[in-house]
């Protein structure tokens, strides 16, 4: 089911390898042009996590209100993701699509370790190939056909650089979680969250452990897509934030500079001055005359 995936990214690595004749290179710009594709889920599911944020308080208070009520608490619950726009599974849906791209790559660095095809999955054309059969796979003291458990059967010394790429996925995955937070907290407004809210932040940080543990069985080769990708987005995070802060600024600063409608004035009449004078001088003009 996945041969066509295989295919594809046997393709596209072996394009990249073209452009930087290094495995590790070629899988790195292989992650950088798939995040940049996949830009549209991430832009989404960025907002998306911060708006989930946003809400928890008015959350909080539906859970206060409905305690007692499970299914009028999911109907108002549903309601207010709606008003808000907010979908809560966009988060997860970028790591969903990822999934078989990683377990793609995967087969396509193991089919290298084969005896009869290692090349299978490449295209005739192309010097990735020949460097696949040559046995030129490392980067930076790694091999990226071998998973750092297996390359900790060889010493210490020599499972370092393997180990340190498996700390680096989970200090790298625990700030992409964090980068989206670190502002509310800062703000001190995270002592509103709910107990679902900080139930969510928990999991938060014990999934880039996961990962860690995940990450030492799968190939360096998949570590280090991994890892880049870690890095391409916390880099578009950090564009999307300072896009939509300065986009909310503006805003801002467009409302404020709004002049107020002045209250009309009410026009004052002119007052009819009597330029003949009083009636004793009237009755004098008279007797003169």
């Amino acid at each position: 089911m996945l041969d066509p995936i295989i295919q594809f990214l046997g393709n596209v690595l072996s394009y990249c390898y073209q452009l930087l004749p290094n495995v590790g290179l070629a899988i790195i710009l292989l992650t950088v042009i798939v995040n940049l594709a996949m830009f549209p889920l991430t832009l989404k599911q960025t907002r998306s996590m911060k708006a989930m944020q946003e809400i928890q308080p008015l959350v909080k208070d539906l859970q206060k209100k409905h305690k007692d009520d499970r299914q009028k608490l999911n109907e108002e619950m549903v309601a207010l993701y709606k008003e808000k726009g907010v979908n809560p599974a966009a988060g997860c849906l970028p790591m969903f699509i990822q999934m078989p791209i990683w377990f793609s790559l995967f087969r396509l660095l193991q089919s290298f370790q084969s005896e009869t095809d290692p090349t299978r999955f490449l295209p005739a054309s192309g010097n990735l190939g020949e460097a696949i059969i040559d046995g030129n796979t490392r980067f930076l003291g790694m091999d990226m056909v071998v998973s750092p458990a297996s390359a900790i059967t060889d010493g210490f010394v020599t499972a370092l650089p393997y180990l340190l790429l498996v700390v680096f996925i989970i200090v790298t995955g625990y700030y992409q979680q964090a980068q989206l937070t670190k502002r509310r907290e800062r703000d001190g407004s995270a002592a509103n969250d709910s107990a679902q809210a900080r139930q969510m932040q928990t999991f938060t940080k014990v999934l880039p452990v996961v990962f860690g543990f995940i990450s030492y069985s799968l190939l360096s080769g998949v570590d280090m897509y991994i890892a880049s990708g870690q890095i391409v987005r916390i880099g578009q995070q950090a564009f999307i934030i300072r896009l939509d802060e300065r986009h909310a600024a503006a805003k801002a600063t467009a409302g404020l500079a709004t002049p107020e409608p002045e209250e009309p004035v009410a026009e004052e009449k002119p007052v009819k001055k009597d330029f003949q004078g009083s009636k004793k001088k009237q009755q004098k003009r008279r007797r003169r005359y």
